[in-house]
């Protein structure tokens, strides 16, 4: 593959996981308003894991992979959408879309973290100055008033932070590890395994499941999103920039993401904002930038 075909691939999938991953915290928000967060994650990742091995199937990729690459599949499916995804869903009962983006947004701060903790990368002064903002402009988004007072707010808030702890973790990990040669295919079998996981812990913790006969129109427009855009389209550009960037940077996707899932959640779902939380995403974002802006 040419520079220039390199490029123009690495600038469009970059674009997927600011924007349509953006505006995915709206689509789950919408849809786990009437279906079972397990069962809906489930679902998504089944269809889009089938879809894609279809398509890769159509293009000609080797669908073959060794059981070592099956095993990593297998963990890296279960860190990223299992747990990563999953349970996010799950804690978007509790929270709005627009403030579980703004704690996502931590993510960088998370990644450095691993990195300093797994390979012992030094960190520098802007770095420190980053977590430094982080946590500051963290403390200010949860410990408002509002939010304090609802328990299941709090319990909300704190797995969505385990979920960017896990997802972060994963990030590095991926880099790592054995996976198969096409991105395309590593991701559908992630999907289609960690969907298959998330359907039977819904059936485990007893998830009622509805027909799509009886899903609403806009959820239903919400899991067609889900599953094209947000999962084949944006988690198949996730893969493919762990493989040709550094973690650091894919993790830049906090900088846009909380954006677009905050104006969203505002223009559709008529969600507020505090001053303080403002105040709060302003700090936050400006420590995400100290640490992923370099010379």
């Amino acid at each position: 593959m040419s520079k220039p075909t390199n490029k123009v691939l690495i600038i469009l999938a970059f674009f997927a996981i600011y924007v349509i991953w953006g505006s995915t915290y709206l689509l789950n928000k919408i849809a786990v308003g009437q279906i079972s967060p397990l069962f809906l994650a489930g679902i998504r990742f089944v269809i889009a894991g089938i879809l894609v091995g279809v398509i890769a199937k159509f293009m000609g990729l080797k669908l073959a992979i060794s059981k070592k690459q099956l095993l990593n599949c297998t963990i890296a499916g279960f860190l990223f959408l299992v747990y990563g995804n999953g349970v996010f869903v799950w804690a978007l009962k509790y929270v709005d879309s627009g403030f579980a983006a703004l704690i996502s947004s931590t993510q960088p701060l998370f990644v450095l973290i691993l990195m300093r903790l797994i390979d012992r990368k030094e960190m520098k002064r802007k770095s420190l100055i980053g977590i430094g903002l982080g946590i500051l402009g963290m403390y200010l988004l949860v410990s408002q008033q509002e939010i304090v007072s609802h328990e299941q707010s709090i319990i909300g808030i704190f797995m969505i932070l385990s979920c960017v702890l896990c997802w972060s973790y994963a990030s590095i990990l991926v880099s790592k590890i054995d996976l198969p040669n096409s991105f395309f295919v590593s991701t559908g079998y992630q999907m289609f395994i960690a969907g298959l996981f998330l359907v039977m812990f819904s059936l485990v913790f007893g998830e009622p499941w509805l027909s799509p006969e009886v899903w609403r129109l806009d959820v239903l427009l919400s899991m067609i999103g889900l599953v094209i855009f947000g999962s084949i389209v944006a988690f198949t550009a996730f893969n493919y920039l762990l493989l040709k960037v550094s973690p650091e940077k894919v993790a830049t996707s906090a900088y846009v993401n909380p954006i677009v899932a905050l104006f969203l959640g505002w223009l559709v779902l008529k969600e507020e904002l505090s001053l303080q939380s403002i105040i709060a995403a302003g700090i936050l974002l400006t420590g995400v930038y100290f640490i992923t802006s370099k010379k």
